[in-house]
């Protein structure tokens, strides 16, 4: 595996494999590796000749400073498990290196709507940051396709749009969200939780397959539904930011008419920011 942290040392040592039409994907990280990304990374090998993973701990999604300082940093450790999972190129840069001036001052790619609701309401600039840094990769790497995780639904939907609308030949591919035995989806924020929180946790996801088994089988109104869900997240200790139904494709508030939906929910334990999602397909009438 090749480990560079330069644009110019990714260039080359990309450039044969791009003489030879060899497929590259990527596969964008902040780093501190768990087995979702390793998932990500051999879902890449299966669709590439070629696989990239970038780590890059991003400062312009944090909206607050404490969370970028606190966000674990595990570089060699990092490095050390990619070398295990065929990955050929580590590509992990200083942010002065992708932000040569201030962050105010650079140019930024904002995706309207869906930046502005949901986890753009509670976490302010947060998919700027996201689509900037994502953008930059792409322009970076040149992948054929790029492999995203479901944990972060928003996100995915958000990059997808992106790319759609700025013409950026880049496949995305959605990858199943990787759970802990008890349900919990992985991310690197879990390591936030406390050994008694870690066992509150699952509750999160628990709640949302729930309500998704009582909005299959009861003709009452959703937002009673969610209602009933925050109760049961306060419940079980956690302080909800939001837990909704939506749109599966554009996260918008579903009309009657719209089957396919997914169920999204963000809530503090401790300090972690947990977040999920579980889809919700209801039957077509007669």
């Amino acid at each position: 595996m090749l480990s560079v942290t330069t644009p110019h040392a990714l260039d080359n040592a990309l450039a044969a494999w791009r003489q030879q039409d060899q497929s590259i994907a990527l596969v964008p990280t902040m780093g501190n590796l768990h087995a979702g990304h390793l998932a990500l990374i051999q879902h890449a090998r299966r669709v590439a000749e070629r696989v990239v993973v970038s780590v890059f701990v991003n400062p312009l999604q944090f909206d607050r400073a404490e969370d970028l300082a606190a966000y674990p940093r595990t570089l060699d450790a990092d490095r050390a498990l990619l070398e295990t999972h065929q990955v050929d190129v580590l590509f992990a840069p200083s942010a002065q290196l992708i932000y040569p001036r201030p962050l105010h001052d650079i140019s930024t790619v904002i995706v309207p709507t869906l930046s502005e609701i949901l986890e753009g309401e509670h976490r302010k600039g947060h998919f700027a940051g996201v689509a900037t840094v994502v953008c930059k990769l792409f322009n970076l790497v040149r992948p054929q396709c790029a492999v995203f995780g479901e944990k972060d639904f928003q996100q995915l939907l958000l990059i997808q749009r992106m790319v759609e609308d700025l013409n950026i030949p880049v496949n995305i591919i959605a990858h199943p969200t990787l759970r802990e035995s008890d349900g919990l989806a992985m991310s690197s924020r879990n390591s936030y939780l406390t050994p008694q929180q870690r066992a509150q946790a699952p509750a999160l996801y628990r709640t949302l397959q729930q309500l998704r088994t009582a909005l299959l089988s009861s003709a009452e109104p959703i937002a009673l539904h969610e209602a009933r869900a925050l109760k049961d997240l306060q419940a079980a200790g956690f302080l909800p930011e939001y837990l909704t139904v939506r749109r599966r494709h554009d996260l918008a508030l579903p009309t009657p008419a719209d089957r396919q939906r997914v169920i999204l929910a963000s809530a503090w334990l401790g300090k972690a920011r947990l977040i999920d999602n579980c889809p919700l397909d209801l039957p077509h009438g007669p």
